[in-house]
């Protein structure tokens, strides 16, 4: 059985509109595919997940332009994986910059990004915004990369007694962004220093910020209850989860969700 199974679940949530987009392109192929259907197997390849802003029509032409031109980039570049993932990045930027210059409607359109190498040895990624990449291994969830909104700022502050807990998660400037895929230079960038080795059982899951609704226990015990049952059973049960909280304002969620089965 290859070493990777991976899958791909969504909901708009309480818009009518859905901004998010997500792929996974294996290592050699030239299949791209930005449906939510799977499971699908492969020995490795790279996984993309962007969350669109700019409005409407907007967000959802940026995630889409940013997870087509970063796949299609990342298979033509050769080297080190990390080496791949930041020109691939590279390349979306920049053709969410021409579709701007094209169309001047579209200015401050832009997109967070997640991208991620699996391979033999292990995981890399390169993100910007705040979509969240996580590490599941034996019942625990970690958050692998930074948070580029105000979140962590807000906390900060929570932490240093100048805002109550309350104050800072209900703060309308809790999700602006400080970095992200706007066609202009990038302020804040996460790239992993070396790759992350992974064990069989583990599951990495590359999200759209609408994950917010859960905290990282209930996603823990999410994917330990479905575990056994594969990245499809997984990725479903996570957005089922978050849509049977019913938030009136949940914003879209996305999750990409791989599997390591091992050899």
């Amino acid at each position: 059985m290859p070493p990777f199974e991976h899958a791909v679940a969504a909901t708009r949530g309480a818009r009518d509109y859905q901004e998010d987009a997500a792929a996974f392109r294996p290592d050699g192929g030239e299949g791209i595919s930005l449906s939510s259907e799977g499971p699908a197997y492969d020995t490795g390849g790279f996984a993309v997940l962007a969350d669109g802003m700019g409005g409407h029509a907007g967000g959802a032409l940026a995630s889409r332009t940013v997870c087509e031109e970063f796949l299609a980039a990342v298979g033509e570049h050769q080297g080190a994986s990390v080496d791949r993932l930041i020109a691939a990045l590279q390349a979306a930027n920049k053709a969410v910059a021409a579709k701007i210059s094209e169309n001047p409607l579209l200015s401050g359109m832009g997109s967070t990004l997640i991208g991620a190498a699996f391979g033999s040895s292990g995981i890399e990624w390169v993100s910007v915004g705040d979509s969240p990449l996580f590490l599941f291994r034996r019942g625990e969830v970690a958050l692998l990369n930074e948070d580029h909104s105000l979140a962590p700022e807000l906390d900060r502050m929570v932490a240093e007694g100048k805002l109550t807990e309350q104050e800072a998660r209900r703060d309308p400037r809790r999700h602006m962004l400080r970095s992200a895929v706007t066609g202009e230079d990038i302020d804040l960038l996460d790239v992993s220093q070396r790759p992350l080795k992974l064990e069989p059982g583990d599951y990495v899951v590359l999200a759209s910020d609408g994950i917010a609704t859960l905290d990282q226990n209930e996603i823990a015990r999410i994917i330990q209850g479905y575990s056994k049952d594969g990245a499809a059973a997984v990725a479903n049960a996570m957005i089922r989860a978050i849509e049977a909280v019913r938030e009136p304002y949940q914003d879209n969620a996305t999750v990409l969700v791989v599997r390591v089965v091992g050899e």
